[in-house]
């Protein structure tokens, strides 16, 4: 996702202001507007956001998990159609502009901007003094159009990042993946694992991956897909760390996948290969079982359950 250029000669600017982790649905509607404003002066369409974010800058590393990488982030800024993406470094000295010099402060940066597009909750300036109605009368006074967007809601209750982590850490994939517009997806590079999946009749594809913010540990329903070929394929992953044939002292997370649909006549994906994986439905939280076949039995169990979800996918 590129940067905003210096240089944009005389082109309007409208400028979405957020934290955007997850861009979620809500998040979506503020570009949304943005794109139905800046499309007849022929503008272009940015994100000011911050990292750290703003909370764990003021209460510590633990004040908040983040959904989405930077990078991820940045892909979902581009798929949504955005020019341009702002990572403002939040720092004391970005925390203590007054409100009242705020949107002055983002005019000299940006000379063209001509729109500020934020939703109704959205607070700014030293010690957060600045509302909605401030920014309005400091964009009036700059010649800078204000659009404040409605909350978007899911299940009677406005969508949030925060409902997303509650989402993901309990479990809730289906509403999570509601609520942010598309698939939560786990990408990465496959990597060995201690290949007993297929002794047992179940080998996996492996990634070694630990988001910040991570998903409740368990077994879900998952399409993967091989960027490089094209190819999807269904399966069930378990993500956790494997209590019943790693000690505790050794667990680190990881993201095992079991391909469903293979056919005979195509090779699967193998070690070194670029994947994503798209999880659709949780069927059952990471145990202990008191050994391998034990554990054999539960993922016969488990293939039978996610076969009879995969159509509806």
């Amino acid at each position: 996702m590129p940067e905003f250029a210096e240089t944009v000669g005389a082109t309007p600017v409208h400028l979405g202001i957020g934290n955007y982790d997850g861009f979620h649905c809500g998040h979506r509607a503020i570009f949304k507007k943005a794109q139905a404003e800046a499309a007849p002066g022929g503008g272009i369409i940015g994100a000011l956001t911050f990292s750290p974010h703003p909370e764990v800058f003021f209460k510590g590393k633990d004040a908040v998990r983040l959904i989405f990488s930077r990078e991820r982030k940045d892909e979902l800024f581009a798929n949504a159609g955005l020019n341009f993406a702002i990572h403002e470094p939040f720092s004391d000295r970005f925390a203590e502009i007054p409100a009242e010099e705020f949107v002055c402060v983002l005019k000299k940066k940006i000379p063209t901007l001509a729109g500020l597009y934020v939703g109704d909750n959205f607070r700014f300036g030293a010690k957060r003094r600045g509302d909605i109605r401030m920014l309005s009368e400091l964009g009036n006074s700059a010649g800078i159009s204000v659009h404040v967007v409605s909350p978007v809601n899911y299940l009677g209750e406005r969508i949030s990042s925060t409902r997303i982590r509650t989402a993901l850490t309990e479990g809730k994939i289906e509403d999570a993946n509601a609520m942010l517009s598309l698939p939560y997806k786990s990408c990465g590079i496959v990597v060995k694992g201690n290949q007993l999946g297929r002794t047992i009749g179940f080998p996996t594809l492996n990634l070694a991956w630990s988001p910040e913010l991570r998903p409740r540990f368990g077994v879900y329903v998952v399409r993967l897909r091989v960027p490089a070929t094209g190819q999807i394929f269904h399966g069930i992953a378990n993500y956790g760390v494997r209590p019943t044939i790693v000690a505790e002292a050794e667990a680190r997370p990881l993201l095992e996948t079991h391909l469903l649909d293979v056919p005979a006549d195509t090779p699967p994906p193998t070690y070194g290969d670029f994947i994503c994986v798209q999880w659709f439905k949780f069927l059952r939280p990471e145990v202990r079982f008191q050994g391998v076949d034990a554990l054999k039995t539960q993922l016969e169990l488990d293939k039978i359950n996610a076969l009879s979800s995969i159509n509806s996918l």
